[in-house]
């Protein structure tokens, strides 16, 4: 499940200066993260970003989570 989840995030050079985004949309996991620990539910999340699914919120933490780690994504 991780790994499927994982899949979800990409890093494309010519996208945010190859920022790690979700499913080569504009939209960047930090930022995702950020709304999050702002206080964002993933509700709003999905609101304001209507293109984003319940997986893409989820992604973003195990990336966050693998990375903090020391795991490869």
């Amino acid at each position: 499940m991780e790994t499927e989840l994982l899949d979800r995030v990409q890093v494309n050079p010519k996208i945010f200066g190859g920022k790690p985004i979700i499913r080569g949309m504009r939209i960047a996991v930090e930022q995702v993260l950020g709304m999050l620990a702002a206080g964002d539910t993933p509700e709003r999340i999905l609101q304001e970003y209507p293109l984003l699914q319940p997986e893409d919120i989820q992604a973003c933490l195990v990336f966050a989570y693998r990375s903090m780690a020391g795991e490869q994504s």
